[in-house]
């Protein structure tokens, strides 16, 4: 705003005099002002209100207040987001968590208004709501909690200033309440600003809504401005500051004064004029100012701020979700994990897991002391495209860590800014995937035992042999017979072997049951043998490979190695972003895992993760496939029996204690590992953590019972033999009716012609 001086007055009155509220502000406007401010306190409101209306100034709060229900008050703005919106992202809240009994806590009677809509959702939610009020003035309020651990009541919505707030904790600490059993969500936008260090590690879930956009690098360079400001002025009460952060009050306040500081340099030739509140003669530039505030879209440090035409409250804001973390951590389980607890631990007392008791056996042969201190962005580490290190790596590179006694792969590329110790333990990247889902054999699985591929081949040959058979029986003159002994000069001779019976005799052999017609001729003898030992060996096959297809069923799982991964797009997968396993993948020179490579690196937001406890939930929930350490596969898969190691190994390495370059704790420690490798600590610390309760083996399940679903197949097949047969016969009866009668019409002719003389 070049050549432009804004000023202000501010004037301080008794919160609850509102005719004091109402001289103070005539003042003012006798000054010549271009907007009103406040005052903060809702029993003055109305009465600078009504002034405001009555001289067209327009009249700018930041603070909650309920609208009336026919609010005509045109010169009335407030960038506070309007109640209803909150009331409903509260009931979004409670919806997504599925909670099914919730416990309302409320200051004063305004929060009532302000969780209507979860008020009244239980007529249309399966939900119960138990409504309490927290001690007045933010007194002792731990006779209420103490009834409300009592009745167990554990998901439970605060409405109170972020002052009550603070004093809520302690007492919530003091009740044993601070544990993962519970769930509190605080209404107050200001929980950001808090000093939550004290509760990080209880395990406690604490939620709240925060309208400060801290991502915004330009917000955020105001804030961190505005607070060094105020930390270097003189102490004093600040109402606006929580340990050096700005509160939503204020930002709302700084976006106020911005929007009017904008609107007064877009509104040309507006001046400002002394208005006398006994004389009503409103000012003339007013409905103009007014209609560059509801028109136009601003962006504070509160989000996008939209104003609603008709009653000036804000509309269409951006609430972001905050829960209290334990912050900063590299953690994973079972190397580093915080310690479950009623009580607030400190300290290195907060951590337990591999990592840990090895620090302590290293500790305890070399005699040095420790402190345990996460890694501030989580993360191992790794280089990003200008060469610069995050995470542990880079806390190393900068002295400020000591030791790095994490799950830290010794690879090339950190071997060159930091140094490693032997490793502590050896392992490879491989596959974890979902557990394939066992299929039934089906009704038609007696066919199973053989492809369809041999079926078709028996067939083939039971009729290649019953034809040749035929043709055999038919060229030896040994299988031709006499079919009148008793006529020994009786030239008439037959053969058995008809192409019908021949077919029979195959058909007979191959079901293991035999016929009455039996080879003669020594040729017809040499086919038979040979054709009862093929069918030997076929049915001993079918038979013996029978019973594994009946009783067990098959795992059919999709991948099996990373080379059927890299061949198919289908089935996602991925790794944990900036690890050595990325890391591998991306600087490797074999074609299967350049592919690999090429597919997760174009698909970045949804192949890598976070961390391995947002891939394994992927890996459950979809389908995916993440690529991580044995070692991390081998303790999830003991503790999920829905999970699964896919292949073997893709690689060889080891994790090491890394230490900054030059360190002289890297060969002690060296030596301090191989000797707890060769008394066998390390293998008793990995049983120790790894172990769990295990899965059932599928190998060692027992026979079970067949089925319907498992051979009713076969009763099918009979089913439609005896209708083959039966209409076999009916076809055979009418065949052979028609022969006889046939017969008999012929014989009858004979019998009328008339006998010649």
């Amino acid at each position: 705003m070049p050549n432009t001086t804004l000023t202000y007055d501010i004037q301080r009155v008794n919160l609850f005099d509102s005719f004091e509220a109402s001289r103070r502000v005539c003042d003012q406007l006798a000054l010549g002002v271009a907007a009103v401010f406040g005052p903060s306190h809702s029993s003055s409101v109305s009465a600078v209100q009504s002034i405001c209306n009555a001289l067209e100034v327009p009249h700018i709060q930041t603070r909650w207040k309920h609208p009336s229900v026919d609010n005509k008050d045109n010169f009335y703005i407030n960038l506070y987001p309007e109640y209803t919106s909150i009331s409903r992202a509260i009931l979004d809240i409670v919806i997504f968590y599925k909670w099914k009994a919730v416990t309302v806590v409320y200051e004063d009677s305004t929060g009532l208004m302000r969780m209507q809509e979860l008020i009244k959702a239980p007529s249309k939610n399966n939900l119960k709501i138990r409504i309490r009020q927290l001690a007045s003035g933010g007194g002792d309020s731990r006779p209420l909690l103490k009834e409300m651990k009592k009745e167990k009541e554990f998901y439970i919505i605060f409405d109170c200033s972020y002052q009550v707030a603070a004093e809520l904790f302690k007492q919530l600490m003091s009740m044993g309440m601070m544990t993962e059993y519970y769930h509190f969500f605080f209404t107050t936008l200001d929980m950001f600003a808090l000093d939550l260090e004290p509760y990080r590690y209880s395990g406690v879930n604490m939620t709240a809504f925060r309208l400060l956009n801290l991502d915004d690098p330009y917000v955020a360079s105001v804030i961190q401005k505005w607070s060094m400001e105020r930390q270097l002025a003189p102490p004093k009460l600040e109402s606006g500051l929580m340990n050096g952060i700005m509160t939503t009050e204020a930002a709302l306040m700084y976006d106020a004064v911005f929007m009017v500081a904008v609107a007064s340099q877009r509104a040309t030739q507006m001046t400002v004029s002394s208005l006398q509140c006994h004389r009503h003669k409103p000012w003339r530039y007013g409905p103009r100012f007014m209609n560059l505030f509801k028109e136009a879209q601003w962006d504070g440090l509160t989000g996008r701020i939209v104003l609603n035409k008709t009653d000036g409250l804000r509309k269409e804001f951006n609430l972001d979700l905050i829960s209290l973390k334990e912050d900063g951590t590299a953690k994973e389980n079972p190397y580093v994990m915080y310690k479950k607890s009623d009580k607030v631990l400190y300290g290195n007392d907060r951590f337990e897991g591999y990592c840990l008791d090895l620090l302590k056996e290293l500790s305890n042969i070399l005699g040095f002391t420790y402190e345990v201190r996460l890694v501030s962005d989580g993360k191992y580490g790794a280089q990003n495209d200008k060469g610069e290190w995050n995470g542990m790596v880079r806390e190393l590179i900068d002295h400020i860590a000591d030791l790095a006694v994490a799950p830290l792969t010794i690879t090339y590329v950190r071997e060159k800014v930091i140094d490693f110790s032997k490793p502590f333990m050896t392992l490879g990247i491989s596959i974890l995937y979902r557990k394939p889902n066992g299929t039934n054999p089906g009704v038609f699985s007696f066919l199973n035992p053989l492809t369809p591929d041999i079926w078709m081949y028996v067939l083939l040959a039971c009729l290649g042999v019953s034809c040749v058979l035929f043709v055999i029986a038919r060229f030896t003159p040994y299988e031709w017979y006499n079919p009148h002994p008793c006529n020994p000069s009786s030239e008439v001779v037959e053969n058995n072997f008809t192409l019908l019976n021949s077919l029979w005799f195959g058909v007979a052999a191959l079901m293991r049951q035999g016929s009455e017609l039996m080879p003669k001729a020594l040729s017809t003898r040499i086919l038979g043998g040979i054709w009862w030992f093929f069918t030997l060996i076929i049915i001993s096959s079918y038979t013996a490979n029978l019973a594994a297809f009946l009783t067990v069923e098959r795992m059919d799982s999709p991948i099996d190695s990373a080379d059927d991964l890299a061949k198919q797009t289908r089935i996602e997968y991925g790794a944990v972003r900036d690890g050595s396993t990325m890391t591998f993948f991306k600087k490797s020179k074999i074609s299967t895992y350049e592919k690999m490579w090429a597919f997760m690196s174009s698909r970045k937001s949804t192949a890598l993760v976070k961390n391995n406890k947002e891939g394994i939930t992927r890996v459950l929930t979809t389908d995916y496939a993440l690529l991580m350490e044995s070692t991390s596969i081998e303790y999830i898969t003991q503790r999920n029996c829905n999970l699964t190691q896919v292949g073997g190994l893709i690689d060889s390495k080891g994790y090491g204690v890394g230490t900054p370059i030059g360190s002289p704790y890297r060969d002690k420690v060296t030596i301090a590992i191989l000797q707890l490798q060769e008394e066998g600590k390390l293998h008793m610390m990995k049983e120790k953590w790894w172990r769990g309760n295990g899965c059932p083996e599928e190998d060692n399940k027992e026979a079970s019972a067949l089925g319907v679903e498992n051979i009713g197949g076969i009763f099918i097949v009979l089913a439609a033999g005896l209708v083959l047969s039966v209409f076999v016969a009916i076809g055979e009866f009418i065949c052979k009716s028609r022969k006889n009668s046939d017969i008999e019409e012929v014989s009858g002719r004979l019998a009328e012609r008339p006998r010649g003389v």
